[in-house]
Formats: C-alpha cells, structure tokens, sequence
C-alpha cells in the first residue's frame, strides 16, 4: 500500500513539473502579472527575432543573388551631359519698307501720257507720266516772250541809268515790269512741274492704276505703285513683358515658310511706345542684305532669344513627375552593372522650357543617368534593367 501511495505521489510531481516547464503563451504570461516573468519573456523574443532577421537576411542575399534579372522592370536610361540651353520667344511679324508708297498726280487733267510699264526698274526723278495741262504751255510760250522783251527793256534803261540819262521813273517801271513777269514765268513753271509725273525714289513699278485718256485729280486718283526693296524688314509686336528682354542687337531666328527662307538676324529697333489696347510694343527685325525678292506683307514667324544658359542641365518635360505637395521630382538610374541596378528618385527645380525641353536648375548633375522610357512607371529603389548596356 505504501508503494502504490509513493507511487502516485512521484507521478503526479512528475505531471507537476511537466505542466511549469511547458512554454506559456504571451497573454498568460501577461495575467500572471509577474513582472520578472514578463521581462525574460520579452528577452526571449527578442533573441528569437534577432535569430529570424539574421536567418531572412540570409535568404533575401542568396535570393537577389540568384534571382533572373530578366523579371526587372525594363526601361532606357540617357546620361546627363550639360549643354547650352537657348530660350526664344515666337511672335508673327510682317515684311515691310519705307520705300512703298502710291504716286499721286498734283495736278487736275486727263493723263495724257505714260512712259513706264509695270516691273520696269526707275530712277529717282525720272518721268514717269505726264497730264495735259490744259494750255498752260501756250501760256508759257507768251509769257517768255513777254519777258525778253521786258529783259531787252530792263536792261537798256539800266545802261541808261547807269550814264545818268534818262528819268529814274523809266529805270524802276522797267525794273519792275521785267521783275513781274519772271516771277510769273516762275510760278507758271511750277504748276507746269506739276503735270509732270516724276519717281520719288529709285525702286519699281510695282503696279500701273490709271490709264491714258483718264481724268485724274490730287489725292484721290492713284498713278503708279513705286517699291523698293532693297532695304526690307520685319515688324513684328512683342508683349510687354519681355520688354526687359528685348534690345538693339539681341538675335532673332527668321523663318518666311511661303519662301522657304529661314535665316539669322538681330533686332535693330525696339521701340518705346506700348500699345494700351494689346500691351504689346513693336520690334523692328533686320534682313541681311542677301536675302533677295521678299515681298512687303510676307508673313513671318521670328523667334528672339531672350534668355541664354551655359553648362546647363535639360531634361524633356514628359518625364517630369509632380508630387501631391507640388514638388517636381524625376528618377535617375543607380547602376549595379552595366545592364541592372536601381531607381532613385530625386527632386529637382526647373527654369525654362522649350519645345518640350525644360532646365534643370538643381537636383541633378552631369554623369547621372536619367531615365527616360519607363519613367513614369517606377517606383523609388525599384530594382531595373536598362534596355542597353550603360558607358
């Protein structure tokens, strides 16, 4: 009987210590509200942790390591070089000259005459067309023999005068007589001037507007269209605010796509007047001297630098991103070999764009690679491959 008891009793301290020595989760180990128990609880863990971050380290190295890099992410990338960035502002102008002016008659008549044709080249002052005028040439034939003969007069009386024979009565009434009727012949000729119709400037007739036999009058009857083209240039209206961008000398690119023309040139007038209905003021646009055959009133479209950048960063605008924040940020290509590495994002300042360039002010640096295709799919330390071999 004492056997059996011991027995028992040795089984169940037995069973006893089984049941403490069996791992307690961490919520009893909680209600049992010792402090001391916790803590080594805690430590516990905290090895068994250290033990499977040391163990997932392991595989993640082994699995980069072996992993195919065809299962990245493929893109193309594009080093970054500094460069010269040139911004222009593109505005229309028109093709003018001074020299274009329509030749109207000073005097009322039919056009009796016309020496010129259309396209022929004239000098200055040449006789162009001439109007009947109307009987003043008769008139003026009278009037010169009317003046020889007070001329004869006039000066007779004055060798007279001069001997001191003769009345001085005599000497001034021939004076004046003969003095009269020169201003006459004066004043005659200038009206008969007038139905002369003469070029203002060397240049072509560009156009013939009146015919012969046709009544003409001053200012309301056009002759002739006279041109020269010799000295062309453009005008063109800019807004005002790039006026502080704009001055004599600053280069402008011309293209006249009509003519298939496309040249450089600067700006030789900019002028002082802004035009309150469009805030606009005009710019005057030079054309070398062997462009040939530009026509007043071609249109043209001139681009004018008005901001230039040396050893300048550019990007093209379609792979800029823009965070919720606003912040403009871009993904550049951290290279593990020449064919995988990483993205990394960066956050960049832009100045100006152009034609779906723009300027890189901070955030990236020459030698970098940018990631063009592809960017806007990345994620920041993604794994990649590029589609060439990087140098």
């Amino acid at each position: 009987m004492k056997n059996s008891i011991l027995f028992i009793a040795i089984l169940s301290l037995l069973m006893t210590t089984s049941c403490q020595n069996k791992e307690q989760t961490v919520d009893e180990v909680i209600d049992s509200g010792k402090v001391d128990l916790m803590k080594e609880r805690r430590q516990e863990l905290n090895k068994e942790q250290r033990l499977l971050n040391t163990k997932i380290s392991k595989l993640s190295k082994e699995i980069e390591a072996r992993e195919d890099s065809n299962s990245f992410s493929l893109v193309s990338v594009k080093k970054i070089e500094t460069e010269k960035f040139v911004h222009y502002i593109e505005v229309q102008g028109d093709v003018e000259t001074d020299q274009n002016i329509l030749i109207y008659p000073e005097f009322s008549g039919v056009l009796d005459k016309i020496y010129v044709k259309e396209g022929d080249r004239v000098k200055k002052g040449q006789l162009l067309a001439r109007i009947d005028d109307g009987g003043l040439s008769e008139e003026m034939a009278e009037l010169e023999t009317q003046l020889q003969l007070a001329e004869t007069r006039f000066k007779r009386q004055k060798r007279l005068w001069d001997q001191n024979i003769g009345s001085e009565i005599q000497f001034l009434e021939s004076e004046t007589s003969y003095k009269s009727l020169k201003s006459n012949k004066n004043r005659l000729q200038k009206q008969i001037d007038k139905t002369q119709i003469r070029a203002s400037f060397s240049g072509v007739i560009d156009s013939k507007l009146a015919d012969q036999g046709q009544v003409v009058s001053p200012g309301q009857t056009p002759i002739f269209r006279l041109i020269n083209l010799s000295e062309t240039y453009i005008y063109a209206e800019v807004p005002e605010q790039f006026l502080n961008a704009i001055k004599v000398g600053t280069s402008v690119n011309v293209s006249i796509s009509s003519m298939g023309l496309n040249f450089d040139t600067e700006i030789i007038q900019v002028a002082n007047f802004i035009d309150p209905n469009n805030r606009k003021f005009m710019v005057k646009v030079g054309i070398p001297k062997d462009i040939k055959n530009l026509k007043p009133n071609l249109i043209a479209i001139i681009k004018i630098n008005d901001y230039t950048s040396e050893n300048t960063v550019v990007i093209s605008q379609n792979i800029l991103q823009e965070t919720s924040s606003g912040e403009q940020i871009a993904y550049v290509f951290e290279p593990k070999d020449d064919k995988v590495g990483a993205a990394k994002q960066v956050k960049i300042k832009t100045g100006k764009s152009l034609k779906g360039d723009i300027e890189v002010l901070e955030g990236l640096e020459e030698g970098q690679y940018i990631i063009t295709d592809g960017a806007r799919s990345v994620r920041d330390g993604e794994k990649l491959r590029v589609s060439e071999a990087i140098k």
